[in-house]
């Protein structure tokens, strides 16, 4: 694809911008500036990626996997307001996932130590547990606020934090697992998946893109389950004190004063 079809492309920005307008959906600014950063964003990392690939060395391959960290970080803290200590959580979940992941495909010999293949499948497992963790904190700060007095009746009658906050825990886990669950059951029949859509179009043998796309499936649901476990698991304890109180997010308590 050359530059020209790709502006040739943007046609495909204007017709939602026009809906936007004409239906006054205040979407516009946004649409734009979506665009405008997608367009930069990729074709700088682009050019990033062609210095890496022809580097071929692992010192850069490691600093770019740290930026994608790094940014997937800063993204999904947004969405962890009210839990202290939420950034730590959200880096060491993103490099646990990253290192086992990587570890066991490379150890075991699935994918062979190049930048062509190591960077793409991380960013794969990163953005996928970026995107499982800010489920998971929506749908887990959603049912702290919901459930608080159910919460605080299970300690008074004695019940420890973990089993006050349990149902409400398990509950956001396995809301934020469910679309990827259900994603894979039509796999295949409803769409082709974009890894394997992108191999296809590049020329590769179908079922060689085939192969790799369930790799990334079975990756995707192994960073799903990990993700939504550990943030779940690592940021529970600090709602409550050192007395096993509950004392709930923090940004609540800051409006309610």
């Amino acid at each position: 694809m050359t530059f020209i079809e790709l502006m040739t492309s943007l046609i495909f920005v204007a017709i939602p911008l026009g809906l936007a307008l004409f239906l006054k959906l205040g979407l516009e600014r946004d649409i734009l500036v979506a665009t405008v950063r997608s367009i930069v964003q990729l074709l700088i990392i682009g050019y990033i990626l062609t210095f890496v690939f022809e580097s071929d060395s692992p010192v850069f391959m490691l600093l770019m996997i740290l930026l994608m960290i790094g940014a997937a970080t800063q993204n999904i803290i947004k969405k962890g307001d009210g839990i202290p200590g939420i950034t730590w959580m959200i880096l060491l979940t993103l490099v646990t996932v990253e290192t086992l992941t990587m570890g066991l495909m490379l150890g075991l010999g699935i994918i062979p130590f190049e930048p062509e293949k190591v960077i793409p499948i991380s960013g794969m497992v990163i953005g996928n547990c970026m995107v499982l963790s800010l489920l998971f904190l929506n749908k887990f700060k959603d049912e702290v606020e919901r459930s608080d007095e159910v919460i605080e009746l299970i300690l008074s009658f004695g019940g420890t934090p973990k089993a006050a906050i349990e149902r409400s825990l398990k509950s956001a886990i396995r809301t934020s697992m469910i679309p990827t669950v259900e994603a894979q059951k039509t796999m295949g029949l409803v769409q082709l998946p974009g890894m394997m859509s992108g191999l296809i179009i590049g020329g590769a043998d179908p079922m060689e893109a085939v192969l790799y796309q369930l790799l990334i499936l079975f990756l995707i649901l192994t960073t799903a389950s990990i993700s939504a476990v550990m943030v779940g698991y690592l940021a529970y304890p600090r709602l409550f004190n050192q007395k096993l109180q509950f004392v709930g997010l923090t940004y609540r308590k800051g409006k309610t004063t």
